[in-house]
C-alpha cells in the first residue's frame, strides 16, 4: 500500500469531484494536504474536514483562488509553502470546459480557457520546482483528458489544453529529471463527477451515448482517477516517468 507519510501536497480543483477525490486519497495515504479551488469556502472547507476526519495526523488545509490569474496561481503556491514549508506532490487538476461549435469560440474564451487549463499548471510546476529541488525531488501530476488525444465535436478548445497539457508533460519530464523530479499525467475518460452529472441533466441520452463507447460499459469514478495518482504521487512508482496514463475503461482504443 502506498504510504505518503511526512510529504506536502497540493491539490488544485480540489473542492470537488476528480481533485477532492484526489486530496481524499492523498490525505489517506499519509500526506499533509493544501486543497486549493475557486469553488465556495463551504466546498473547500468540507473538503478539508473530509481528509482530517479520514487521518488525524494528516493535516489538510485550503484556500481559494482565481487560477485565470497568474498572479493568484503564485499565491497559491506561496500560501501553501508558509503554512507547510514545503511541496512534494503537485496536482495539476483544475480546468474550465466551453462547449460549442468550433465557428463560434470568441477570442475571450480562447484566453480564458487556456489561463484556467494550460498557463496555470505551467506556473504552478514552475514555482514549486525550487521547493522540490531543495528537498530532493518530488512529483507533478497534471490530469489531462482523453480529449486530448481524441477529437470530440464542440470541444475544440478544451482538446486543445489538455493535448498542451500531455506535450508540456513530458517536456517538463526530460528537463527536471536531473532533479528527481518526476512528471506525469493521468487522462480521464468518462467520470462520472458533479460536473457530468449536471451535463446529464441537460442533454438526455448522453449518459448512454457516451457508455456505448467505452468496451468496460460504464462510467468511471473520481476515486478511480484519484487512486491513479495517488500510485504516480508514490514510492510505488519509481520508475515512471513522462507517461500520460490512460483511465477511461477503453475508450480510447476504438
Amino acid at each position: 500500500m502506498a504510504t505518503l507519510t511526512g510529504k506536502v501536497a497540493l491539490v488544485t480543483g480540489a473542492s470537488r469531484g476528480i481533485g477532492r477525490a484526489t486530496a481524499l486519497a492523498l490525505s489517506k495515504a499519509g500526506a499533509a494536504v493544501y486543497l486549493a479551488a475557486d469553488g465556495t469556502r463551504e466546498e473547500l472547507s468540507a473538503a478539508a474536514a473530509e481528509c482530517r476526519a479520514h487521518n488525524a495526523f494528516a493535516r489538510a488545509e485550503f484556500g481559494m483562488f482565481d487560477l485565470a490569474d497568474a498572479a493568484d496561481v503564485q499565491r497559491m503556491v506561496d500560501a501553501a509553502l508558509a503554512i507547510f514549508g514545503r511541496v512534494d506532490i503537485l496536482v495539476n487538476n483544475a480546468g474550465i470546459r466551453i462547449r460549442h461549435p468550433f465557428g463560434d469560440y470568441a477570442a475571450a474564451e480562447f484566453d480564458q480557457l487556456v489561463a484556467v487549463n494550460v498557463r496555470a499548471p505551467f506556473l504552478a510546476s514552475q514555482a514549486v520546482v525550487p521547493s522540490m529541488r531543495a528537498n530532493g525531488g518530488g512529483r507533478i501530476i497534471t490530469v489531462a483528458s482523453q480529449n486530448g488525444i481524441v477529437a470530440a465535436a464542440n470541444s475544440a478548445l478544451y482538446g486543445l489544453s489538455k493535448a498542451a497539457l500531455i506535450y508540456l508533460t513530458k517536456a517538463m519530464a526530460l528537463e527536471l529529471a536531473k532533479d528527481k523530479i518526476m512528471v506525469n499525467a493521468v487522462s480521464p475518460g468518462p467520470i462520472e463527477t458533479e460536473f457530468t452529472r449536471a451535463r446529464m441533466e441537460r442533454e438526455p441520452g448522453h449518459r448512454e451515448a457516451r457508455q456505448a463507447r467505452v468496451p468496460l460499459g460504464r462510467w468511471g469514478r473520481p476515486e478511480e482517477v484519484a487512486q491513479a495518482i495517488l500510485f504516480l504521487a508514490s514510492t510505488e512508482a519509481t520508475f515512471v516517468h513522462g507517461s500520460n496514463l490512460v483511465i477511461d475503461g477503453g475508450y480510447v482504443i476504438h
